[in-house]
């Protein structure tokens, strides 16, 4: 691989676009996936935000639940915000029918958790690892961590609650900075691909 990584978006629901525009900004190879031969090409994925019962639906319907776990499984590079976060937790505490997730850190999540839609905002939040002061947090019917286990690592925390965890290769933001311009959690996800490949 080049220095370039080509990096997936998750393309069943939720904000691609941004998150396609944030990788881009990066100086990684951005392109969607909704198909697990689309999956099989790229170096590293991100999960984007949405609704979390829905797209673990739509994976399982599009046949992508278990190619997903099996990559996750073997080391590729997953980036989750908001409902991504919460298809990457081992366990959700309040899980609708039916719902799955991929898994990959070792983690409870709370869905929605801060509140409902009319309950979002803005916050800076300080992210271990991340230079230059806070990054910008969109927190739209977020998610928060609950707890964690031995190998996830807490990076982030808002208003005392878990709100970003890295486990080796995979990381999870419950807030969306690709909705901000900041691309600098972007930037540490596209390092986390190229030390990989």
């Amino acid at each position: 691989m080049s220095d370039t990584p080509l990096i997936g978006v998750l393309a069943l629901q939720g904000d691609v676009r941004e998150h396609l525009i944030a990788l881009a900004s990066a100086d990684a190879v951005a392109r969607p996936v909704r198909r697990p031969e689309e999956l099989s090409e790229v170096d590293g994925l991100v999960i984007p935000g949405g609704e979390s019962t829905t797209m673990s639906k739509l994976a399982v319907l599009f046949g992508m639940m278990e190619p997903l776990r099996e990559r996750v499984r073997a080391g590729m590079p997953v980036y989750g915000t908001c409902a991504g976060m919460i298809l990457l937790a081992e366990k959700i505490l309040d899980p609708r029918s039916g719902q799955e997730t991929v898994g990959g850190i070792d983690m409870i999540v709370r869905r929605n958790a801060f509140g409902r839609q009319n309950e979002s905002f803005e916050a800076a939040v300080e992210v271990d690892g991340i230079d230059g002061g806070p990054v910008e947090g969109v927190f739209i019917r977020a998610p928060w961590v609950e707890s964690v286990g031995a190998e996830a690592e807490v990076i982030a925390e808002h208003g005392g609650h878990i709100v970003s965890v890295r486990q080796r290769n995979v990381l999870a933001t419950s807030f969306h900075p690709e909705l901000t311009g900041d691309h600098r959690v972007h930037a540490l996800f596209v390092d986390m691909v190229r030390a990989v490949n």
